[in-house]
Order: structure tokens, then C-alpha cells, then sequence
């Protein structure tokens, strides 16, 4: 058995993304076979507890092409300054700053597994925050730059912001609470509650607004 989070969207600025742990029979292996079973698992816990939500797999494993499209591997952002786009893992990975090192830019033209495991994200020292375009993010709220990138390069891709709109439940088998604290399966269930609210775009222009939906929750 094993627990992963089901991130629910929500119409409360108060409370945008709801969390719900779910235990669910675990299939060991790291085959794409072995992991739809993990999720097959987990969302049939899922619908048992609640029915009416529509769950969607948020990662590379997704038995759902939404799912796999939005993962931060595959979701690109344009970035006006360097006149292209990139995959959302690799803007995260490249924008970090430790003590002794970073931002280290030339992650952004890697795989995106690659950026996420570097050797220098390891040995660099303390994360101090994030620095992209100019702007400086601090590593509190915890999750505000990830959310932030993951929201803003949805809000690019139009057909797949109308699409996830069909979802109110997601999850990301991959995503261990115990072990990570940025998760792509949190930041789409935001996006998605921003779009119930209706500030899904004016929320994002700047830093300073974005994070006080940190400070309400």
C-alpha cells in the first residue's frame, strides 16, 4: 500500500487547492506498465471516496494525453527574453540559486529529466531562491515560483487551459509528499481554481499579487 495526494480545485480564493491523501494498492517496478496499474489504483480509491470528481493523471505516465501534456516536461513556456520556448521543468531548474552557485542557465537546453537531476543542484549549497527575467523569488511561500511558471505556461496554451477545465480532481504518481514539495498535479488543480474564480490571468502580472494567494490560504 501507498499514499499519494489528489489535488481538488476549489471556487474559495481562501482555499484554492484542497488536498485529500489516499491510500491505494501500490504496484512496484518502474515500467509505464507497472505505473498506470499505481494509477489505475489510485483513482479507483479515488472515485470510491468521492464519486463526482473528475480525476486526471498530471505526468509522463498519464494513460491520458491531457495528463502527458500537462506534465512540466512537456508543458513549454515562451520566454519573451530569449525568444523561445521551454519546457516548464527546465525554466525551474535553470532559475534556482544556491549559495555557492547558479543560476545555472544552460539547463535550460538539456533534457528535462536531465535539469532535475544535475549534480550541481546537489553540491551547490543552500537554495537561496529563484532568479528569472530579472525577478528574484524567494523560497517562501514554498511552491509560489513553481505554481507560478506552471500557471503562466498555461495560460499560453489556450486549448489546453480549456481542456483541463473538464478536470476538478489531479494527481501525479510520481509526487511523493514526504520527499518533494513543488508538484505539477497542485499548481494545474490552482489553475484551474483561478479559472473558477475568474483572476487566472490579472493574478499572474505581478510577482507581488501572485503570492498574496499564499498569504490567504
Amino acid at each position: 500500500m501507498a499514499n499519494r495526494i489528489c489535488f481538488i480545485s476549489t471556487s474559495d480564493q481562501q482555499v484554492l487547492v484542497e488536498e485529500l491523501k489516499v491510500e491505494f494498492e501500490y504496484f512496484s517496478g518502474f515500467s509505464l506498465t507497472q505505473k498506470r496499474k499505481c494509477i489505475e489504483s489510485l483513482h479507483n480509491q479515488i472515485h470510491q471516496l468521492y464519486p463526482h470528481l473528475a480525476v486526471v493523471e498530471v505526468s509522463t505516465k498519464s494513460p491520458l494525453s491531457i495528463g502527458r501534456q500537462l506534465s512540466a516536461f512537456n508543458l513549454q513556456l515562451y520566454d519573451c527574453s530569449l525568444d523561445q520556448s521551454f519546457p516548464v521543468e527546465n525554466l525551474f531548474q535553470s532559475s534556482k540559486v544556491f549559495e555557492q552557485g547558479g543560476p545555472y542557465r544552460d539547463l535550460l537546453h538539456v533534457d528535462p529529466g536531465q535539469s532535475r537531476t544535475d549534480s550541481r543542484l546537489k553540491t551547490s549549497g543552500k537554495l537561496m531562491g529563484f532568479d528569472y527575467n530579472g525577478v528574484f523569488w524567494e523560497t517562501e511561500p514554498m511552491t509560489a515560483f513553481y505554481d507560478w511558471l506552471y500557471i503562466t505556461a498555461l495560460n499560453q496554451n489556450q486549448g489546453l487551459a480549456k481542456e483541463i477545465l473538464r478536470f476538478d480532481a489531479f494527481t501525479d504518481i510520481e509526487f511523493n509528499h514526504k520527499k518533494s514539495i513543488n508538484c505539477q498535479a497542485r499548481a494545474a488543480a490552482m489553475f484551474v481554481s483561478l479559472k473558477k474564480i475568474g483572476i487566472a490571468k490579472e493574478i499572474m502580472a505581478h510577482k507581488e499579487e501572485f503570492v498574496t494567494l499564499y498569504k490567504q490560504a
